[in-house]
């Protein structure tokens, strides 16, 4: 049975966290999984997230990581968000999962975020390109990551320092200072090019689909997480 600590720190907002990083998580990785099968069978096939030579899914697609364990990636993000957004349709429902339930889906994140990790910097400094779908799910995995752990150590499922049980009352302050050194990141590696994109007065399209995409996703998926519940998650 859950602990009093456990139901407190699970209220709605979590859930719909759940629910909604789920779910757009496995939007992007479907989205993803049918882009990667159209470019097997035509291999002159232009997926539609390939916009410009940095941000070009078809430059990530052809390469060996896009296989990391010999299938496509995306398949693991449409079973990972699957699970992910069903876990906070049940608790949406009323579900109280025990400890280990909940080790168990840290398990998963915490694979998932270190796997997301490799993936950027296999994109920034190996591969040389962007996949815009892949970003949604770098800012969805930290995101639901930074989540749970905060989540699980405020409940005290999680053994932890008293310095990690403090900032686990901040995760879409976490959150938010991770993707910025994301952006940071992405925005160095590839400065040559954004310069040359305003020196020539080019379409902002660009711009937009990296800095808008990440910055309203990131909003999106924290938001709802940002009012600490006051309930055990019931309406």
């Amino acid at each position: 049975m859950p602990t009093p600590a456990e139901q407190r720190s699970t209220g709605r907002g979590f859930a719909w966290l759940l629910t909604g990083g789920g779910s757009i998580g496995l939007l992007a990785a479907a989205v993803l999984l049918v882009e990667k099968f159209a470019l097997l069978r035509d291999p002159t096939y232009v997926p539609s997230c390939s916009i410009n030579p940095v941000l070009s899914c078809g430059s990530v697609m052809s390469t060996p990581q896009a296989e990391a364990f010999g299938f496509p990636n995306p398949l693991l993000g449409v079973v990972g968000f699957t699970v992910v957004a069903t876990i906070g349709v049940a608790l949406l429902a009323g579900a109280r999962p025990t400890r280990w339930f909940w080790l168990g889906l840290q398990a998963g994140t915490t694979a998932g975020f270190v796997f997301v990790h490799w993936l950027i910097v296999q994109s920034l400094y190996r591969i040389g390109a962007l996949c815009p779908y892949c970003m949604i799910v770098w800012v969805v995995t930290i995101t639901l990551f930074v989540a749970v752990t905060a989540r699980n150590v405020t409940a005290r499922a999680l053994p932890a320092p008293r310095v990690l049980m403090r900032a686990a009352r901040y995760p879409s302050t976490i959150v938010a200072v991770w993707l910025l050194v994301v952006v940071v990141l992405v925005a160095a590696r590839f400065w040559d090019y954004w310069a040359l994109v305003l020196r020539d007065g080019m379409s902002p399209l660009g711009w937009i689909a990296v800095g808008g995409g990440l910055y309203v996703a990131m909003l999106a998926l924290v938001v709802s997480y940002r009012r600490k519940p006051t309930g055990t998650g019931g309406t």
